[in-house]
């Protein structure tokens, strides 16, 4: 539940509830510990409870939360959120041996978003605006082409051997090609290399040294909007992370469907 959505939630609860669950809104923080989740669980489904008009299974669950965390104490410290962005639909972990995987980009205005999906069932996706910091330069569309390679093969500790990856950028394309002949010296122009405060290496500069030591790894074209199951599927989840830059919505059940909805296309033609 996001920040916005917790407060709107709060205010349909009564007074007396509404105190309880600010006092508790400290365990609905993502943190390693197993009862500050628990605790942040049933804060969550009270407040979901109070959207349907269920004050009473609201009350409940604040009083489970409050119980136990008078037996846990003070909520622990919060942990950054490693896997934003990113699922998996458990059912095709194993549906095939070869893992192909699909990236995508989408850009608007000032917003873009990034996407990708495997056959694995692993799939991720992530939005971003504009500052006068950003780094892209003026090939934005091909360097979000390229970042959301990166964010697909971060994915992983060692992405699988022998994974084909799947991108409708012709010019992206070329870029991963050069990278594994050995000419990582080459980014896309405008792009910054300036130091990052977030990272040791630029983007693209740690994609370009990751690509050039898997050769094992292929990279190939697919015609876009041509129904191709998982190039549409990145594709629905780029644009999807790009409205999110600038709308309120609960993206994950919705990124979640679409891609089942499009592996199960997928391993369906594959096996036939």
């Amino acid at each position: 539940m996001r920040p916005d959505e917790f407060l709107r939630a709060l205010d349909l609860l009564p007074a007396p509830l509404h105190d309880r669950a600010v006092a508790l809104r400290g365990y609905a923080r993502v943190t390693g510990c197993e009862d500050c989740q628990r605790i942040g669980d049933a804060v969550r489904l009270a407040l979901t409870a109070a959207r349907y008009d269920e004050i009473a299974s609201a009350r409940q669950l604040l009083d489970t939360a409050g119980q136990q965390a008078a037996r846990h104490g003070s909520t622990c410290r919060p942990q950054p959120d490693h896997e934003r962005g990113r699922g998996r639909v458990g059912r095709w972990a194993t549906a095939s041996a070869a893992v192909v995987a699909a990236t995508d980009a989408s850009w608007k205005g000032r917003a873009g978003g990034i996407g990708y999906v495997v056959s694995d069932g692993h799939y991720g996706l992530r939005g971003r605006g504009t500052d006068r910091m950003d780094p892209t330069g003026v090939s934005r569309v091909l360097i979000n082409e390229l970042r959301a390679v990166d964010f697909l093969l971060s994915a992983y500790g060692e992405a699988p051997a022998g994974m084909i990856v799947l991108l409708d950028s012709l010019t992206a394309l070329r870029y991963l090609h050069r990278w594994q002949a050995g000419e990582t010296d080459s980014v896309p122009a405008g792009y910054s290399l300036r130091p990052r405060r977030s990272a040791a290496q630029p983007t693209l500069v740690r994609l370009a040294e990751v690509v050039s030591r898997r050769p094992d790894l292929s990279f190939a074209h697919v015609k876009g909007h041509s129904g191709h199951a998982l190039n549409e599927a990145a594709d629905g989840l780029s644009h999807m992370a790009r409205r999110r830059v600038g709308e309120s919505f609960d993206v994950r059940p919705r990124a979640h469907a679409l891609v089942d909805a499009f592996l199960r296309d997928w391993h369906t033609t594959v096996a036939g």
